[in-house]
């Protein structure tokens, strides 16, 4: 059977204002455009075509959007519902692992990605056969996610207290 969701007017306009919402977006949002900035600053990026990838979805690199996404949505959920509420445990724990997956899985991958990319293209230099690289994914950096984390709180409690 198939169930429809009705969207009013009305229930988009409470989403949209709702300070929670705003908050996390607005963390997810900012933590991208400081990381397309460092990217232009320490010169990586040739075009804009690669400067608009790091802004839209690139992940790894300084600050981490995750962390400034859930931090900021467990922060939000604190000054709205109390952190003795069953929801801002939820997101406490949801932050904290997000941040550690950030931080320790899928940095791991990406080293991992990355060296046997690296023997992969010798291997096939020698051998004479055609190597296809695996994704590297980026994970972070401690510092980078210590960034990430502060700057969605920041934003929590400007959305707060402002």
């Amino acid at each position: 059977m198939f169930f429809a969701m009705s969207v009013r007017p009305d229930s988009f306009k409470a989403l949209v204002e709702n300070p929670i919402f705003l908050s996390s977006v607005s963390s997810l949002f900012f933590a991208q455009l400081l990381k397309a900035v460092v990217v232009v600053l320490r010169g990586k990026k040739r075009n804009n075509r690669e400067l608009l990838q790091t802004f839209a979805w690139s992940t790894g690199g300084m600050p981490s959007s995750h962390a400034a996404l859930v931090c900021s949505l467990s922060t939000s959920v604190a000054f709205s519902e109390g952190i003795s509420s069953n929801l801002f445990i939820v997101t406490l724990f949801f932050a904290l692992i997000i941040m550690r997956d950030a931080m320790g899985v899928r940095r791991s991958s990406g080293l991992q990605a990355r060296a046997l990319n690296f023997l992969g293209r010798q291997l096939g230099e020698r051998q004479e056969i055609e190597y296809h690289p695996v994704k590297e994914i980026h994970g972070h950096a401690p510092l980078e996610v210590v960034v990430g984390a502060l700057l969605g709180i920041i934003i929590a409690a400007a959305y707060e207290y402002l």
